[in-house]
């Protein structure tokens, strides 16, 4: 339907009662159907000037005043680059339409009111799900817990959820993939019931079961899917290269225009001059090269192939083929840490008690103060008389520990499954509580750590649904716990909690674990938990801060009562819930803190020092707290061990910000550490002045970032500096694979960013600076020919060469051995690694910049002025095979060039060059019969195969050629590049 997405109810088991029309369900990611394709890929390409240069060109040849050769001269060009264009655009549609087909063929399980299963698209809407069975937005390779409608549940069969008289009612479709409000209404129940809905009850498109059978409703299809409107229409992003060798094609036209009016100037503009200066521009517009746009394009392809067959950095994926020579610029590099730096998998190293911390290796105290405490429960009466002091105070201890440790077991959102053989056999398994075939799911990695911690202590988490958690004492007695109420952890929280009933006393517990910043105010007062906090971050440590608070059971029904209120609340619902459940957060009983270490991944030091050495600077973004950034960053060698770190103190207003950046400002070659807090004060009163200090840092560690400000971050990089940025991470605005689906490169691990920017980027900026030059120079050479032709000439706008020449001069006689320069290297791939200050070089623009522009532009005009005078003066008396020794020359001198500037030979260019040469004196032999508007292939066959011709071609390629490496060779000689030294 048109209009803004709206709420909706759906009705279980009636589609009559529908009152509004959804979408179908189909996934369209194509940007063109069958009609809009050819107009649509058309429309873009004649937007760019260039190629509405050479459409214009081209359209001139029909008005016969202008016409300066047959038509196809200009439409075979121009055409052969309109298909290559329009058959990429034709294979990444079909790649397009057979995803989106393989998504919209898909065949779910739809319950039918006969309690049978039928199959379709997910047009229905009540459809099953198997474990194992894809029905994950977000990405994450962590299991999350998701809870079924708990009033459905006592049904005796699934068929009869069409029976009863029942509806959900679902809020209008939006963007956020981590909240959802909605109810689930039954109406033949006496009173009718009603019960909340939220993000737990709700499972995306593509999500994998992990264990049983799922029934759910279809409330979003279509373009209403949170993942459809998650995705974002796939932009051709334009890269700095381009730009630049846009820039230099127009400086070309404006040549070509003065070149023009030069020409009817020495006219002295007589007669039709204005027909005169098209007539010039259409005879010198091979200044322009029109294979420009296409060899850099076919180049880009053949460097994407290269990474992805890189067998150093398998698994390395190209989504953005128009951008690989960024790579090889790159001057600030942002990186997330939790799973980007590190492994994302978390190890137990510490507990603390306030008074005494416990470590690796005094785990076996705490072990033996778990099993003093269940042996005891087992073994002594309730009161036991006459106990020494030592007793006592070991009892206390041993019950401390016992708190922290069960607080730590039963607070969490963990699910211990049961598997045998691979195959999951909750029934047989969980009645024996095997623990070979226990494996923990949990939506966080810090949460499976604890509980396998507590495993190792003696605690050991065996059992969970929705409504109970069993643990296993040390003893073997399992400890039931009804679950009252969880409340689940999230970004804005940064705290979870969970009331828990002990089935064995009837004691009503309230666990809460969280970020020391939020659990600080929280907590009952204490004189060491900032303290402790700050030490265990420094270590590098991921610390939680765990506290209780046992409630009557008037407390917990008057909380329950509220509590469900607020959730059923369709308005602010949020709001609300925050605020009841903030009534029952106050002065808790601090208990414990926890440290857990996320290791750093494989290489992750050596990949850094390369990044520095390359000339890159490093930030690193993260959510972590100031002391955890910091240590990590000193670990990973971000921060190397001579430099000084400055700690941003925290500011919450202009003054102390204008304060703490002059201080700042007195630093020197010191890296930053900052807090996402301050770093927002400062952006908002002193964006210019503190982007201008921190890019002159050699490292910046911003902490306590929220995932909207590293995107702010990244931006204001951009726009301030004007460098090329490279931000890396497994978070965005959407986590993990779509995060990865959505880059530009993937890679598998950190360290392979080394090898893709030094080797492969390096590789590709140098070899398309090479390619576009030739390209140039190629089409240069030929325009002055032509112009000296012309001046000759008494300035007559004749052309020299037409046709077939024209066409086979930039194609099958010299095309291929100028791209096989996409092959070339100047050093081997592990000089490349070993050495990264070869790639600072590249920050500096110098392989295509104006000045090697212009000495491009000057080695042209040389060159085509030789060949051209050489022909006439060598050859005055037969002036008849003036074409053919020019062209012979020209080609000859392409060919001799390339060669002559390869620096490491690859068996495809010797190939290339002789294909070329080969079809070129193919072309003479063969086809001198069928081209008649060459002239000198069938009329001078036997002339070109004379000595003297030959002899003389030679003389003037060699003059034209020689002249300019003895140069090269004495610059080499006096001024040798960077990498000279590491390939002797």
């Amino acid at each position: 339907p048109e209009g803004p997405p709206r709420p909706r109810t759906v009705w279980l088991g009636h589609p009559e009662k529908r009152e509004q029309r959804y979408p179908r369900n189909v996934i369209n990611n194509q940007k063109y159907n069958f009609f809009t394709f050819l107009p649509g890929v058309l429309f873009n390409q004649f937007k760019y000037f260039f190629n509405l240069y050479f459409l214009l060109l081209a359209c001139s040849q029909f008005v016969v005043e202008m016409r300066l050769g047959a038509l196809y001269t200009y439409w075979v060009p121009l055409g052969f680059v309109l298909a290559v264009t329009v058959i990429r655009e034709a294979a990444e549609e079909i790649r397009c339409y057979m995803r989106d087909k393989e998504v919209n063929s898909q065949i779910y399980s739809k319950l039918t009111a006969r309690g049978g299963l039928s199959f379709s698209t997910a047009r229905a809407f009540m459809l099953t799900f198997a474990k194992n069975q894809r029905c994950h937005l977000d990405g994450e390779t962590d299991w999350k817990l998701r809870l079924p409608v708990s009033c459905t549940q006592r049904l005796p069969t699934a068929s009869d959820l069409l029976q009863i008289r029942s509806y959900v009612y679902a809020e209008e479709p939006n963007i956020d993939i981590h909240n959802f409000v909605g109810t689930f209404t039954r109406e033949d129940s006496d009173p009718p019931v009603n019960e909340s809905l939220s993000i737990e009850n709700t499972l995306w498109a593509s999500t994998v079961i992990a264990s049983g059978t799922v029934v759910g409703v279809v409330l979003y299809t279509g373009r209403e899917l949170r993942s459809v409107m998650n995705t974002s229409n796939p932009r051709s992003k334009i890269g700095l290269f381009d730009l630049e060798v846009n820039c230099l094609t127009k400086i070309l036209f404006g040549a070509l225009v003065v070149v023009s009016l030069v020409m009817v100037a020495l006219q002295h503009f007589a007669g039709r001059w204005y027909l005169q200066i098209i007539r010039f521009l259409l005879l010198f517009s091979n200044i322009i090269p029109i294979s420009l746009r296409v060899n850099l394009d076919m180049g880009k392809i053949v460097y994407s192939w290269v990474i992805r067959r890189d067998s150093k950095i398998p698994g390395t994926v190209v989504r953005s083929s128009t951008i690989p020579e960024q790579l090889g610029r790159i001057s600030y590099l942002l990186t997330d840490k939790t799973g980007t730096l590190t492994q994302n998998e978390m190890v137990f190293k510490r507990l603390h008690l306030g008074t005494v911390a416990y470590g690796l290796d005094s785990m076996d105290e705490v072990q033996s103060h778990i099993f003093s405490i269940y042996t005891q429960q087992a073994q002594e009466p309730p009161a036991v008389k006459g106990l020494s002091v030592a007793t006592k105070v070991r009892r206390t201890m041993s019950s401390r520990v016992h708190e922290a440790v069960k607080a730590i077991a039963l607070c969490h959102n963990v699910t211990p499954v049961y598997e045998s053989n691979g195959v999951t056999d909750q029934a047989e398994a969980e009645r024996h509580y095997e623990d070979s075939c226990r494996v923990y799911q949990a939506s966080s990695p810090d949460e499976v750590a604890l509980v396998q911690w507590t495993e190792s202590v003696g605690l050991t988490l065996v059992g969970r649904d929705q409504s109970s958690v069993q643990l296993r004492s040390p003893g073997g007695h399992i400890l039931n716990f009804t679950i009252l109420q969880i409340f689940p952890f999230t970004y804005e929280s940064k705290r979870m909690g969970i009331i828990v009933r002990d089935e064995s006393t009837g004691e009503i517990t309230f666990y809460m674990k969280g970020a020391d910043v939020v659990m600080a105010g929280i907590v009952q007062y204490n004189d060491w938990l900032e303290e402790e906090c700050g030490n265990m971050a420094r270590e590098g440590l991921r610390v939680l801060v765990v506290a209780k608070k046992s409630l009557t059971e008037e407390q917990y029904q008057d909380f329950e009562a509220r509590y469900v209120q607020a959730k059923l609340s369709v308005h602010d619902r949020s709001l609300k819930v925050a605020t009841v459940i903030e009534s029952l957060e106050m002065e808790m009983e601090l208990l414990c803190l926890t440290g857990v270490e996320d290791q750093l991944q494989t290489d992750v030091r050596p990949t850094l020092e390369t990044l520095r050495n390359a000339g890159i600077k490093v930030w690193m973004l993260t959510g972590d707290k100031l002391e955890t950034a910091t240590c990590t960053a000193k670990n990973a060698h971000l921060v190397t061990r001579t430099q000084d770190i400055h700690i941003f103190r925290l500011v919450t207003n202009r003054g102390e910000a204008h304060l703490e950046l002059n201080a700042f400002r007195r630093k020197h070659d010191c890296a930053l550490v900052i807090s996402g807090d301050s770093l927002e004060v400062c952006l908002k009163y002193y964006e210019y002045e503190f982007m201008e200090l921190a890019c002159q840092c050699p490292a910046v560690v911003c902490c306590r970032c929220a995932p909207t400000q590293k995107a702010q971050i990244v931006r204001l990089l951009q726009e301030r500096t004007g460098k090329l940025t490279c931000a890396v991470g497994d978070d965005n605005s959407i986590e993990g694979k779509q995060a990865s689906l959505a880059a530009d490169f993937s890679i598998t691990q950190f360290k392979h960013l080394g090898r893709l920017l030094m080797v492969h980027g390096r590789n590709s900026y140098k070899r398309s600076a090479a390619l576009s030059q030739f390209v140039i120079h190629r089409s240069l050479c030929i325009s002055t020919m032509q112009a000296v032709f012309s001046s000759v000439f008494y300035f007559a706008s004749v052309p020299l060469y037409q046709g077939f020449l024209i066409i086979g001069y930039s194609t099958i006689y010299t095309m291929f051995p100028v791209f096989s320069l996409v092959l070339d290297k100047d050093v081997k791939s592990e000089v490349a690694m070993l050495y990264p200050e070869l790639y600072k070089d590249l920050l500096k623009g110098r392989p295509l910049s104006y000045k090697t522009f212009l000495i491009w532009v000057l080695i042209s005009i040389y060159q085509g002025s030789i060949i051209m005078y050489g022909a006439l003066l060598l050859f005055e008396s037969e002036f008849v095979h003036i074409v053919a020794i020019s062209f012979t020359s020209l080609i000859l001198t392409e060919l001799l060039m390339v060669a002559l500037t390869i620096q490491t030979w690859h068996w495809l260019m010797i190939v290339a060059e002789l294909l070329s040469l080969s079809c070129y004196i193919a072309s003479l032999v063969f086809l001198h019969e069928f081209i008649g508007e060459c002239s000198f292939l069938h009329t001078d066959v036997y002339f070109i195969a004379t000595l003297s011709f030959l002899w003389k071609v030679t003389v003037i390629t060699l003059v034209s050629c020689l002249p300019l490496y003895v140069l090269k060779y004495l610059r080499r000689r006096f001024s040798p590049p960077s990498y000279s030294k590491l390939t002797s």
